[in-house]
């Protein structure tokens, strides 16, 4: 039952009738015994929350580690719940976790508010004027914050704390659901431990994977299933979709997650140097060899190693890693003396490797071994407005790393992104914003607070082909371009060219253009193609 208290307090605080606010309350309280999605239930809490107290925008923030994520927004721009909050980085934040209560900032507060630009509405201005906080608490923990926000000064003048705070014990009742039901349905605690091991690690790298699609939800079911597993997984996907993020969750979520995760990019090396790399190599097995070194697969002993592009592998290491995955035995160059392993593989390639097989360049033993659990990444396309969510990670991170108080993408800004086709998938999106924001603030000579990219200061590679050959006397009125500028822009020209004809395969484009793959790797990353 509904406290009368309670009742009476929260009518003086908002002005409902008693009706009108177990209308409210009521089916809340009435979800905790349903069988909802977690995203319904936020939803309900929040759109609940903005009910009872009105604003501008809510938003539902779960701690992990050092970092706050946001879980659901409402009034809030797509992109947010791609945003990860540093708490050292935003002190309102700070202040909110540090407090049992909630907590109002005064209109004319000084602390910069990390919502200022992204409310949805703004009629003309960018900045929250109305701001309030409260942390939730579960089992006596900090697990996050519930956010209320306004664009009016005045807008919370009325709300009763009291009440909010009652509000609050609702909220954390909600929580606290949701993460019951994760647990059981990760079947058990040592399930839920690999699972918040994942979450610390990914917090730590400030990288993860990111997304709301059903394509997105379809990859992550898929990695929960063959983490637990100590199966050879195959990783496939296009090149940028994020095959190493997937491998480190399968490794973060499995029963080796305390054990070395072991990685090598197998197209970045010489094929002379690739053995050496994977099985390491004794004191004058070759030129330059001084003195015994381990390999990939010892260091990886116990925990997993990571085969990137594995595709590339010369046929005769090909045919010694066959060895090593069908009995986990290995010598190192120029030894006689067989060491045992026991490693996890994970490989990811971005070629049809069965295609390999049948053009004769990849052996069709290996190929059925490392593809004992097929693991597709969807291209960026395929994901709708994932965009966006992405977008929000590399705006938070860029704000940070270029000193502003808010990084923003327009209305424009964010339909260029949906409506773009993405050959480079994610890594493309991560590079289009670092230089975006940074041209943009380049081009804003008054440093205001808030640097909103519109879709003029997102230049993408699909652009009507008018804008990237514009007309002679355009160019004769330009200032010359420089010397290795000019050089610059020629090599990734013939790079991205090449790329397009061979489907993104960058062994191919070291053949077509006569290069070593490892100074390819190291060019392409020069001109930020990698």
């Amino acid at each position: 039952m509904v406290n009368p208290t309670l009742v009476e307090k929260t009518l003086t605080g908002v002005n409902l009738t008693a009706e009108a606010l177990l209308d409210v309350l009521t089916p809340l309280i009435l979800d905790l015994s349903r069988d909802l999605s977690d995203r319904e239930r936020y939803r309900r809490l929040l759109s609940s929350l903005r009910t009872l107290f009105p604003g501008d925008a809510a938003a539902l923030l779960r701690l992990e580690g050092d970092t706050l994520v946001p879980l659901a927004i409402d009034g809030l721009s797509s992109d947010t719940l791609g945003r990860r909050f540093r708490v050292a980085d935003h002190p309102r934040f700070e202040q909110l976790l540090s407090r049992p209560e909630p907590t109002r900032f005064a209109a004319d507060s000084d602390l910069p508010d990390p919502y200022d630009g992204l409310v949805q509405g703004m009629a003309g201005h960018l900045e929250v004027h109305d701001c309030l906080g409260c942390p939730l608490f579960i089992s006596g923990r900090p697990w996050g914050l519930l956010t209320l926000d306004a664009l009016d000064p005045a807008r919370f003048d009325t709300i009763d704390m009291a009440s909010l705070q009652a509000f609050l014990s609702l909220a954390a009742a909600t929580v606290s659901v949701v993460e019951r039901i994760d647990a059981l349905a990760r079947n058990g605690e040592e399930a839920q431990r690999r699972a918040e091991a994942y979450r610390q690690a990914s917090g730590q790298s400030h990288r993860e994977l990111i997304g709301s699609s059903d394509a997105h939800h379809h990859l992550i079911k898929e990695i929960e299933v063959v983490a637990g597993s100590d199966l050879t997984v195959l990783i496939t996907g296009e090149t940028g979709v994020g095959k190493e993020l997937v491998a480190n969750a399968i490794h973060a979520l499995s029963p080796r997650a305390n054990k070395p995760l072991v990685s090598l990019n197998c197209a970045a090396l010489p094929d002379t140097l690739v053995e050496s790399e994977l099985f390491g190599h004794v004191r004058g097995a070759f030129s330059g060899a001084s003195a015994d070194r381990s390999g990939k697969f010892e260091l990886a002993d116990g925990g997993t190693i990571f085969l990137d592009e594995v595709g590339e592998l010369p046929l005769a290491v090909q045919a010694k890693l066959l060895r090593v995955l069908q009995n986990g035995q290995l010598q190192r160059i120029g030894s006689d003396h067989e060491h045992k392993v026991d490693v996890r593989l994970i490989a990811a390639t971005n070629r049809d490797l069965a295609e390999e097989v049948r053009a004769g360049r990849f052996r069709a033993d290996l190929y059925h071994r490392l593809s004992v659990y097929p693991l597709r990444v969807p291209p960026l396309h395929e994901r709708g407005r994932d965009v966006l969510l992405l977008a929000g990670f590399f705006l938070e991170e860029n704000r940070s790393r270029l000193g502003l108080l808010s990084l923003r993408l327009s209305a424009d800004a964010q339909a260029a992104l949906l409506h773009y086709s993405w050959p480079g998938n994610v890594r493309e999106l991560e590079h289009l914003i670092g230089r975006s924001a940074l041209k943009a603030l380049a081009a804003n000579r008054e440093r205001r607070r808030i640097l909103t990219l519109t879709a003029a200061d997102i230049t993408l590679s699909d652009a009507p082909a008018q804008e990237k050959n514009p007309p002679s006397t355009h160019v004769q009125e330009s200032a010359p371009q420089d010397f290795r500028s000019a050089v610059t822009e020629f090599e990734r020209t013939l790079v991205v060219d090449s790329l397009a004809r061979h489907n993104q395969n960058w062994a191919a484009v070291a053949r077509e253009l006569g290069l070593d793959r490892a100074n390819l790797n190291r060019l392409a990353k020069r001109l930020g193609l990698k």
